[in-house]
């Protein structure tokens, strides 16, 4: 509840919480599932506890211009999550749940339904008629879904999040689990039946076997969207190369290519694209080596406040935010969290560093940058449009440049990101359309800004803008030539943006 009121400064229109169903510990990700249709009662706060939250819930309503809550409004953590949502709604945010139906139960709590085939049970429960016959995912057990009882029990879950708590959309986890295992009339009867109650709730599916399922396609398995981890790869790809430092060789053609229409998705916004995740920077898996660095942690290893660290994030960020699709960014992400995440509440070491806003610079500096760059999506209809071509790429001067644009609109965004050292001065590049661009975002400005506001106005660029009226270049009938900053990203567009969505 913190944190609502600095999400919705932040920009995003979203949060994505991990799974909030009920489990027999503390230390948990939240894929153990004791209890479906339990809120988390770990995260509720006891009604004589209550008393330091109230003031400042209530003081969140008065904003907004509603009426206070009580302490018999929240007694429980079915209510507090109510409230939870209630709130998150009118800061702007909607709230999509993480849902697991792809396995019952994990291995450490012996309450949940993965041990339900116990003799005392066996009076009144058949687990083989429930569970997938020695099928085992993550712990737990996967479920039957050849099964009514079954397949209803799962989409009554999925209907009281978005009848009763509200939710704005749901995240399937590991669908690919589920389809391999006979789910896919399950998912098709969960994703319509969700669609037919709330057609505007997005149904976003954790899907990664596209040989074998179209699960966004028209005859898939009827979700709005997927995630994929094209961009993912290719940008982290290009940032631990670009940490060999200024003679290693880069290869941004892999960027490129993950920023066309990926493989079996219909059209690009249906891609839920993310340069981390909760998977991928999580520090309790066995296998240390698969846990993968943060940005900042991979952009410079050695110094991880570093201009390096600072000025590759930026430009890995840029190209994540007016990339086409669904962007995602995981907690901490926006000021340059560089620790694993840890879900063991003793793990005081791995806590996603707060305090770092009040006593680090740097920190500050690349929130406000991040902060700038979701109302720049905003306010530019283009970088949230389908349009989108990387019509130039130069290995050898670590330069690649992007177009995005809405058919028939003429606001066309260009986008040119540099992992060079050095700054190119004097730069021609190609453009398809001629005429005058703004600058209207430049990621080095933001790096060691002066204190009380402002930007660093010691970096290169271009505050003029440009013109593309320049000769044909390359297989462009246009070309411009600008300046462009070391490790930096510039946008230009046509116009100056929406200035209604341009900040808070």
């Amino acid at each position: 509840m913190d944190r609502i009121e600095y999400l919705a400064t932040l920009g995003v229109n979203a949060i994505q919480p991990l799974p909030v169903a009920e489990w027999q510990g503390e230390t948990s990700r939240g894929y153990n599932n004791t209890d479906f249709f339990s809120p988390e009662m770990d995260y509720c706060v006891s009604p004589q506890d209550l008393g330091s939250y109230l003031p400042r819930i209530n003081a969140m309503l008065r904003s907004k211009g509603k009426g206070p809550l009580s302490v018999d409004h929240l007694r429980d953590q079915r209510d507090q999550l109510k409230a939870l949502v209630d709130l998150c709604h009118l800061y702007g945010l909607a709230v999509i749940g993480d849902v697991v139906y792809n396995h019952a139960g994990g291995p450490f709590d012996d309450q949940s339904m993965r041990f339900f085939e116990r003799p005392w049970n066996s009076q009144w429960w058949d687990p083989d008629s429930y569970f997938v016959s020695g099928g085992g995912w993550a712990g737990g057990r996967i479920f039957d879904y050849a099964q009514d009882e079954v397949r209803a029990f799962l989409i009554d879950n999925a209907i009281m999040y978005l009848d009763e708590f509200h939710f704005d959309g749901l995240r399937y986890d590991e669908v690919t689990v589920i389809a391999q295992n006979g789910g896919q009339p399950f998912c098709r009867d969960i994703t319509s039946t969700l669609r037919y109650r709330q057609p505007a709730a997005v149904q976003i599916a954790e899907y990664w076997n596209w040989d074998r399922a179209l699960p966004v396609q028209e005859n898939g398995l009827g979700f709005d969207a997927a995630w994929g981890d094209g961009l993912r790869l290719a940008v982290r790809s290009v940032l631990a190369g670009a940490a060999q430092g200024s003679s290693a060789s880069l290869n941004l053609d892999v960027v490129r290519d993950a920023l066309r229409l990926p493989p079996s998705f219909p059209a690009m916004w249906k891609t839920v694209v993310q340069l981390e995740n909760h998977d991928i920077v999580d520090a309790d898996r066995q296998d240390p080596s698969q846990i993968q660095p943060r940005i900042a942690a991979l952009a410079c290893e050695t110094d991880r406040r570093s201009w390096y660290a600072r000025s590759r994030s930026r430009v890995a960020s840029v190209l994540l935010l007016t990339a086409p699709g669904i962007p995602m960014l995981f907690m901490g992400q926006e000021f340059m969290e560089d620790k694993p995440w840890h879900n063991n509440p003793a793990r005081s070491d791995l806590f996603i560093y707060w305090d770092g806003l009040r006593t680090d610079s740097n920190m500050r500096d690349f929130l406000r940058f991040m902060g700038e760059l979701c109302w720049l999506r905003r306010a530019h209809p283009a970088l949230r449009a389908e349009g989108c071509n990387p019509f130039y790429v130069h290995n050898q001067d670590r330069v690649i440049a992007v177009q995005r644009w809405i058919e028939g609109m003429g606001r066309d965004v260009v986008v040119v990101a540099s992992f060079s050292e050095t700054t190119h001065y004097g730069y021609r590049i190609p453009f398809a359309v001629g005429g005058r661009w703004f600058e209207v975002f430049n990621s080095e400005a933001y790096d060691s800004m002066p204190v009380g506001g402002g930007y660093n106005a010691n970096v290169a660029g271009n505050p003029f803008g440009i013109s593309s009226d320049g000769g044909p270049l390359v297989d462009q009938p246009y070309s411009a030539t600008l300046d462009i900053p070391a490790n930096c990203a510039l946008v230009f567009a046509r116009d100056r943006g929406d200035r209604t969505h341009a900040s808070a």
